[in-house]
This record gives C-alpha cells, sequence and structure tokens, in this order.
C-alpha cells in the first residue's frame, strides 16, 4: 500500500509540472480569509467555492449538470440556509479521459474549494482522493466503484449507491431463478473490474460462479467486441452480466443481435447504465429498442415523493438541459448540494470558519515553493467533513443518511424487463428484504426478511418473447462433447463392461445413463472414455477425483454415493439401492433329539411352565369348598393340583369344576392353551420339514469380533470403510479381483487360507449369490444404506436433469425393464437369503397370558371377599352350646378374645354346605331367643 501511494503522488508531480505553467495564478477564489490573519478578521464568507467534476457530454454528466446548477440557485434563493453566504460552483470538465480528468481535478483544487462532487470515473476518483487526503477537502463522489472506501480515503463520501450493493442484488436475482453459472462483460476498468469481482463473491455465496469474465478495453474496437461475444458465446453458460459504461453499452447488444444471441434461451441482465440511458432520453428509436427485448436491467431505486414530481415538471425549464427526461444521477446530484448546503449552514452556526493555509510537504528542503504550492490546505475540512457524515434529511432520492462505512443507508433498486418500447418494474430489490413485489419503503417498517421464501418478482418476458423461464445453459457449440469415464470392470460385468459397438460399453448403468439422456428436451453430445486398464478393476476413489481434477466430465457406472464424495461432486438421483451386507459360507442343520423343544424359547418355556401351575392352584382354591374331587388328604390334594395343570395341555382333565369362578378361570385358560397348542403344533412342523442352513458368521458384528480375514472386492469403497469406519485392522483386509476368487476364499475359509466373510454391495453379492449356487448367503442385516448414481462437477446443471429424468424412468417403468433385461434370467434377486427364526418367544403371547392373569386375580378377589364375609357371621365355639344370658346383655365373644389363623384356615377347608347349614342354625337360634327375651319381660301397666 505505501508504494501504491508513493506512486500515486509520484504521478501528481509529474502532472503538476506539464499544468502549473498554465494554470491561471491567482483565480476566482472564497472569499476567505489566510490563515496567518489575525483573529479578528476572521468573518462568515460570503461566498464558498464547491467544484463539481463531470463528463459534460455523458449520459450522466448531462442530467447531473443542469440538477447541479439547479440546486445552486435553490440553496443561494432560500433565505433559510446558509444566512448570507452564497455557493460558488465551479464546473470542471473531464472530457471522458482519465489524464485529462485528473489535471482538471488538479486544477480545480487551486481555486480553494471546500468540497468536491464527482468524479463519475472511478480511475480519477482513486488519484483524485489522494489529493483530498492531502488537501483535507472532502470528495462526494458519483464514483461507484466498490474498493473506493472511506477506510483508504479518510475525505471520501460516496452520494450515489455503492455499486457492492448492485453485485449482491444480481446475485439474489440469479439465485431467485435457480441458475448456477454467470458470463460478466464488462470493461475493463477499475470500475469493471472491481464491481465484477464483488459479483464473484456474491454469486459463491449463492453457490453459483462466474464461469468467464469477459473483459474489453474502455476504446475497444467493433471487431474486439464482436469476437468477444462470439467467443462467449461457445460457451456452456446463457446468463450474462453486462456491467459497462452508459455511453458505449449498447454497442454489445447491437453486436449480440446479428450473432443470434437476443433470442430465446439467452438471459442478459445489466446493470444501472441501461436505465440511466433509456432514463435520460427523449425517445428511443425502435430499432435500438428491438436490441434489447426481454433484457433484465437494475435501476437505482428512488422514492415517489411530491419533491421528486414538482423537480420532473420543472426539468425542461432548468439550465443547460439538453433532454426532456433526466435519470437518477440528476436526483443524487441535486440532493448533493443539499447535503452539503445543509452541513455547511449547521457547520457555520456551529462557529465555523473557512481557511486555507499553505502545506509545507508542498516545498522543497530549500524552501523553496514547489510547482503545487498554487494548492492549498482546507485547515477545518475534518470538521465539515464529519459533519456532512452526520446529517440526515429527506431529499429527492429520498433519505439521506450514511451507515458506518460512509455508504448511503437502505441501497435499493428497481429490477425492470424491457419490452415493447419501453421497461416495466417486475420487482424490487434493497438489502433490508431482498427480492419484492412491494415497495422498500413499505418494507422499512417490517422487520428485516430476507428467508428464500419471501423473495418474489412478477413474471418475466426473456429475449425471443419467451414467457418460459431459460435454462440458463446449454452445451457448448465448440464441437467438445462431454467426456464420461466408465469403469473398465473385471468382475460383475452384467453392470458395465467393454464392448466393440459405437459407443465403446455396455451394461445395465449404460443402458440407465442413456435412456435418462433419451428424456432431456436437449441433445446432450457425449463420449465414453474406459478408466482403467482391464486386468483388475479400477479405484472408484480415483475416477471421482478425476472428475474433481477436470479429467472428464461426468463418471457413470456403479459409482457409490458415499458422504465424502458427495462433498466434492454432484451426484445424481440413484438409479439403484445398494447398502454393504456379509456374504458367508454356509452348512445345513441336521435334525437334534431334541428338537421338540425348539419352538419356544427357553423364557417361553418357563413362564408356560409357571402359568400351568398358578392355573391349577386358582382352580383348586376356587373348587375346593365346592367340589368333592378337590378334597382329601394334603397328597392327594397336591396331586390333584399337578393333574389338573397339565392335563388341561390337552383338554384331557377328568376333574369337573362346580362353582362358577372356577369356571370362568378355566375358560380363559384353555383359550391360552388352544393358541399355545396350535403355535407349537406350526412352529415345530416348519422346523422338521424346512431345511435349515446355518453360518459361523452371524452377521457385521460377529465378523468384526473375530480375528478372521475379511474379504472385500478390488476398487471397492468398503475397504476404507471398514478401515476408517469399523476399525478394522488392514492386515486382515483380503483384496479379491474375481468372482472365481469370491468363491475360492469362502470354500478355504479362515483356516484354508481364505476368509470368514466378504463384505460387498448388495448389486454384487446378489449377482454373486446367483452364480454360486446357494452355496453362500447373506448373513446379518445390510448395515449401511446408499445407492449409486452417476457423478458429475459440482454445481453440474446436468446432475439436476438426470436426476429428473431417472424418477420418470422410475416411474413410467423403464428402469425395471432395463434391469429385468440384464438380471431376470440370472435368477437375480433383490430378496434376503438370510433364514427366518422360527422360535417362538415371549414377546408374541404376553398378552393372552396377561388376560389370564387379571381373570385369576380377579375371581380371587371376589372368592375370598364371599369368604370374610361368611366367617365375620360364624362362631367357631361348639353349636350345641346353650345361651346362659341374654345376647343383648352378653358382651361378644368375637370381640373379648382374638382369632387365631388356625381357626380361619379352619374355616376355609370346611365345605361350602357345611358353613352354610351352620349359619343357617345361627340364624334360627338367634331368632328364638329373641323371642324368649320378649316373653320374659313385664308388662307396662294399664
Amino acid at each position: 500500500m505505501d508504494a501504491y501511494l508513493q506512486r500515486k503522488r509520484v504521478f501528481l508531480l509529474l502532472v503538476s509540472w506539464i499544468w502549473v505553467p498554465l494554470a491561471v495564478i491567482g483565480g476566482t477564489g472564497n472569499n476567505t480569509t489566510n490563515a496567518t490573519a489575525p483573529l479578528s478578521s476572521f468573518s462568515r464568507p460570503k461566498v464558498v467555492n464547491v467544484g463539481a467534476l463531470f463528463t459534460a457530454n455523458s449520459v450522466i454528466g448531462r442530467s447531473a449538470e443542469p440538477a447541479l446548477v439547479a440546486a445552486i440557485n435553490d440553496v443561494n434563493s432560500d433565505s433559510s440556509i446558509l444566512r448570507g453566504t452564497k455557493l460558488n460552483l465551479i464546473f470542471q470538465d473531464t472530457n471522458c479521459s482519465g489524464f485529462v480528468g485528473t489535471v482538471d481535478a488538479l486544477q480545480l483544487m487551486e481555486k480553494e474549494v471546500i468540497a468536491a462532487i464527482g468524479p463519475q470515473s472511478s480511475g480519477i476518483a482513486h488519484v483524485i482522493s489522494h489529493v483530498m487526503n492531502e488537501l483535507q477537502v472532502p470528495l462526494l463522489s458519483f464514483a461507484t466503484d466498490p474498493t473506493l472506501s472511506s477506510l483508504q480515503y479518510s475525505y471520501f463520501l460516496r452520494t450515489v449507491p455503492n455499486d457492492h450493493f448492485q453485485m449482491y442484488a444480481i446475485a439474489d436475482v440469479v439465485d431467485y431463478f435457480g441458475w448456477k453459472e454467470v458470463i460478466a462483460i464488462f470493461v475493463d476498468d477499475d470500475n469493471g473490474r472491481n464491481g465484477i469481482s464483488v459479483l464473484g463473491d456474491a454469486l459463491a455465496k449463492k453457490r453459483a460462479k462466474l464461469t468467464y469474465k469477459a473483459a474489453f478495453s474502455p476504446g475497444a474496437s467493433s471487431s474486439e467486441i464482436d469476437d468477444l461475444l462470439v467467443s462467449v458465446n461457445l460457451m456452456e453458460a446463457r446468463v450474462f452480466v453486462v456491467h459497462v459504461n452508459p455511453d458505449t453499452g449498447l454497442s454489445i447488444f447491437s453486436k449480440a443481435k446479428n450473432l443470434g444471441m437476443m433470442v430465446g434461451g439467452y438471459v442478459w441482465i445489466t446493470t444501472d447504465w441501461l436505465p440511466s440511458f433509456l432514463d435520460s432520453s427523449d425517445s428511443v428509436n425502435p430499432e435500438t429498442m428491438d436490441l434489447i427485448q426481454g433484457v433484465v436491467a437494475l435501476r437505482h431505486h428512488t422514492a415517489d415523493s411530491d419533491q421528486k414530481k414538482k423537480f420532473a415538471s420543472r426539468w425542461k425549464n432548468l439550465k443547460n438541459v439538453e433532454a426532456s427526461s433526466f435519470n437518477s444521477y440528476a436526483l443524487y446530484a441535486y440532493d448533493t448540494i443539499w447535503l452539503l448546503a445543509r452541513a455547511l449552514d449547521l457547520y457555520f452556526k456551529d462557529g465555523g470558519k473557512v481557511t486555507f493555509s499553505d502545506d509545507p510537504r508542498l516545498r522543497d528542503t530549500n524552501g523553496s515553493a514547489l510547482h503545487l504550492s498554487s494548492m492549498q490546505v482546507f485547515d477545518q475540512g475534518q470538521k465539515l467533513f464529519q459533519t456532512l457524515i452526520g446529517m440526515n434529511f429527506t431529499g429527492l432520492s429520498g433519505q439521506i443518511q450514511f451507515d458506518s462505512e460512509k455508504n448511503l443507508g437502505h441501497p435499493a433498486y428497481d429490477v425492470l424487463n424491457i419490452g415493447g418500447t419501453g421497461s416495466r418494474t417486475v420487482g424490487y430489490w434493497s438489502n433490508y428484504s431482498g427480492l419484492s413485489v412491494v415497495t422498500p419503503e413499505i418494507l422499512y417498517s417490517k422487520p428485516p426478511n430476507t428467508s428464500t421464501s419471501t423473495q418474489h418478482l412478477y413474471n418475466v418476458i426473456w429475449p425471443g418473447e419467451m414467457v418460459t423461464q431459460p435454462r440458463g445453459w446449454v452445451f457448448p457449440h465448440n464441437g467438445k462433447p462431454l467426456r464420461i469415464a466408465v469403469p473398465y470392470r473385471v468382475t460383475f460385468k452384467e453392470f458395465v463392461h467393454k464392448d466393440k459397438g459405437p459407443s465403446g460399453v455396455k451394461g445395465y448403468c449404460i443402458d440407465v445413463f442413456e435412456a435418462a439422456i433419451d428424456l432431456l428436451p436437449y441433445a446432450v453430445p457425449h463420449v465414453y472414455i474406459l478408466y482403467g486398464d482391464g486386468k483388475r478393476n479400477p479405484s472408484f476413489k480415483n475416477l471421482v477425483n478425476d472428475v474433481v481434477a477436470n479429467k472428464y466430465d461426468a463418471a457413470v457406472g456403479d459409482v457409490t454415493i458415499t458422504t465424502n464424495r458427495t462433498r466434492i461432486v454432484d451426484f445424481t438421483q440413484p438409479y439403484m439401492e445398494s447398502g454393504l451386507v456379509v456374504v458367508a459360507p454356509i452348512k445345513e442343520l441336521k435334525s437334534s433329539p431334541w428338537a421338540f423343544l425348539r419352538p419356544f424359547t427357553l423364557q417361553m418355556w418357563c413362564v408356560t411352565g409357571v402359568f400351568f401351575l398358578f392355573v391349577g392352584t386358582v382352580v383348586w382354591i376356587l373348587e375346593h369348598r365346592h367340589n368333592p374331587e378337590f378334597r382329601g388328604s394334603p397328597r392327594h390334594q397336591l396331586v390333584t393340583v399337578f393333574w389338573f395343570s397339565f392335563s388341561t395341555m390337552f383338554f384331557a382333565h377328568r376333574e369337573n369344576t362346580m362353582s362358577t369362578l372356577g369356571r370362568l378361570v378355566l375358560i380363559f385358560w384353555l383359550f391360552v392353551v388352544l393358541i399355545i397348542n396350535s403355535s407349537y403344533t406350526a412352529s415345530l412342523t416348519s422346523i422338521l420339514t424346512v431345511r435349515k442352513l446355518s453360518s459361523g458368521i452371524q452377521g457385521i458384528d460377529s465378523l468384526i469380533s473375530s480375528s478372521d480375514p475379511i474379504g472385500v472386492q478390488d476398487g471397492s469403497f468398503a475397504y476404507n470403510y471398514l478401515i476408517e469406519e469399523l476399525g478394522v485392522l488392514e492386515s486382515r483386509i483380503r483384496i479379491l479381483k474375481t468372482e472365481d476368487e469370491y468363491t475360492s476364499a469362502l470354500e478355504k475359509g479362515p483356516q484354508g487360507g481364505g476368509v470368514a466373510g466378504i463384505v460387498d454391495e448388495r448389486p454384487y453379492v446378489e449377482l454373486f449369490l446367483s452364480n454360486s449356487k446357494c452355496v453362500f448367503r447373506i448373513v446379518g442385516q445390510e448395515f449401511t444404506k446408499g445407492g449409486w448414481g452417476f457423478a458429475f462437477q459440482r454445481d453440474s446443471p446436468l446432475a439436476v436433469d438426470l436426476s429428473t429424468a431417472i424418477l420418470q424412468l422410475s416411474e413410467n417403468g423403464e428402469l425395471q425393464r432395463i434391469h429385468d433385461k440384464w438380471f431376470s434370467n440370472k435368477g437375480y434377486s433383490s430378496q434376503s437369503n438370510q433364514d427366518d427364526d422360527t422360535q417362538l418367544s415371549l414377546k408374541s403371547f404376553w398378552g393372552l397370558f396377561l388376560i389370564c392373569a387379571v381373570a385369576c386375580f380377579l375371581a380371587l378377589v371376589a372368592f375370598f371377599c364371599r369368604v370374610y364375609c361368611q366367617f365375620r357371621r360364624y362362631d367357631p365355639e361348639p353349636e350345641d352350646q346353650e345361651i346362659s344370658e341374654p345376647e343383648s346383655v352378653r358382651p361378644s365373644r368375637r370381640t373379648l378374645r382374638s382369632v387365631s389363623f388356625r381357626d380361619l384356615i379352619t374355616f376355609v377347608d370346611r365345605r361350602e354346605s357345611e358353613i352354610k347349614d351352620i349359619l343357617k342354625r345361627k340364624s334360627i337360634d338367634s331368632k328364638k331367643h329373641q323371642g324368649q327375651s320378649s316373653d320374659a319381660q313385664p308388662s307396662s301397666p294399664v
């Protein structure tokens, strides 16, 4: 940066030697005092000089100059501002030349201006900003170059929107329509290069990119522009962003029209230069409008207001007006003068002065004046500049206020669509809410929202009067077909293999790709290139990396979609499901003398046995008081319980149930036994009649936990997956190159120098098993999920279109027909070969057991409640004991002594009929005693 500043200073010194001898010494100056004058001579100046640097004969200059003059007159005629101080505008024409413009700017700085407005050229602005830094004069610039920063230039203040925001607006438009590749056409100057550089950054944030920067020199000839457009027309992208100056920009569209580039399929987006040209022209001839039909352009958004309408109505009567209309730069020019006037008024109210002094740095070491000595430093420039950036008012263009980076706040643009004899607004863009069909002023009152769902534009009519949105890209017309890498497989050639036909390759994957290509609405010229030496399967990892390195445009074949690969290439929709499985040798299980135990799991056997005893006990409890068959000696009753329990398994129980509760429990239990018997019979039949196969490897977990070798296919991603993801030692992995090696390694086994199992993708394994006559099987479950897809370079639009085509193939059944063509005749099946588990577990029957248990519990509760009620009425003393005293005066024996557990058990053990007889007699005796007591009582006197 220091070297850059030194070069600028040397350039200024050289220029000064040219123009200083021609300069007019002591020209018009401010009515100011010298810094060496006494303080008493300080007074508010009557006139202050304001410089203006514009190219008069330009689209911007023809609108800005009349607006500047009108603003100066309005300020000087307004007594409410500046109060006695007049602004003197010194207009300097830069003549569209960087060198002459710089000289003119230096001459302007000789005239003691307190501020300079302009220039519109970024090249001049870069140079003159160094001078403004030295002289401390604020530069109110119209240069939109994003690299012009107030951090580098302390006195630089941009009073028009920064092109940084315009480029982000274009990126949002590109993203809204879903385009991913853009070609930029621009003038190779500071403004063009720096603006397009910001556009590239903005597109990158939207996952789009500038595929080519088509730059041409500021004075490019017609043939040079013609050659440039021919070269970009041979490229793939069809979205062109034109960032040029408004005076020469139409020549781009004139050449594009002649080359047939303004028809359907093309997209043209321009920056604000095109609306600036159209807005400042009285009328545009039909031939010119015919050149730009369908173009999308951005224009500075200026809010509609009464001030703006009044200014438009008086425009034709202004001085130096050459056209009946004006562009947005006229509004910014008018507001810039009022910005300076309001700042000066505030500055003077705060006691500010206008004084200039010599700069010691403009003298040589001997103290002699250099050729730059006529320039003086504005002593109060820093204070005035701080006042300028703090201003906040509403002008013709809208709110005039600066942000922390000294840019105009709330930058916004109109999105225009050129058509017919004019243009129409299809939306707006602001850095506050992005794209919208609602004006930014309305959105400012709402919370900011730039989410994708809220972005919206009206329909656009594209070049060629097309209403359908262009795809934004085509295959280039440079004669280069798509280079497609195809794996040169040695094994499983049904998927893809070398062929002597025109294409050179053949297989299932190739047929799917060709079928998808045929569904595209455009031709895709392509050529297949075999990848590998044909002696062993190629590395698919290297294949994908070569696509990334631009050695190939795409990879077509059995390429697995993995996480790491999706980070570097774009895959289409999977056309075949895939996943890693384990294949292992199997052996037939021979019948066992204990096979009858296999239908149920151990847990199921235990629970079933417990419930047999539990239900038998419950039925004994419920039947013991009613049924003589459930009575007798303890030994007899125990045998009865066991016999009854297990005889229900075969519905062979001979004991009858007499109690209602016992019968209810037995109904539920016999239903459970029926279900268990039926399930057991079916399972045992399957075990004894169906062929059973087993393997020492049960799945990926048992394979990894062992120390046996593991086989993988040559070139497969399973090799890295086992090592990096599952932590398998590399020494355990064996590379298998052919199907014969698959068979040999599995037959030998780990003890014979082979492998315990092979880890490979399901499509390969199923094809291998169809040729192995079921000697091997898939064991365990598929432990990864994925698929095969076609790989393309990042952001390739062809990947998206082919994904849609693959979905169409799946929906119309063509994908299945291609599959059947290559694999159905080989018995290829996607069904799993794993044996089904025929053992029945408790989880299949716990509901039945629960219902039975609840029924038993409720029956027992009802039974014991009934027994308890009877026991409360029962007296364990001998029934023939006489009652010696009335019951009413005799204390209850049950309350005077405790009832023993033995009494309770004795009561429960007695027959139900006995208990009923005892309770009946007690009830009769109780009534007799009550009658005797009433007879013994004396009669009451009459």
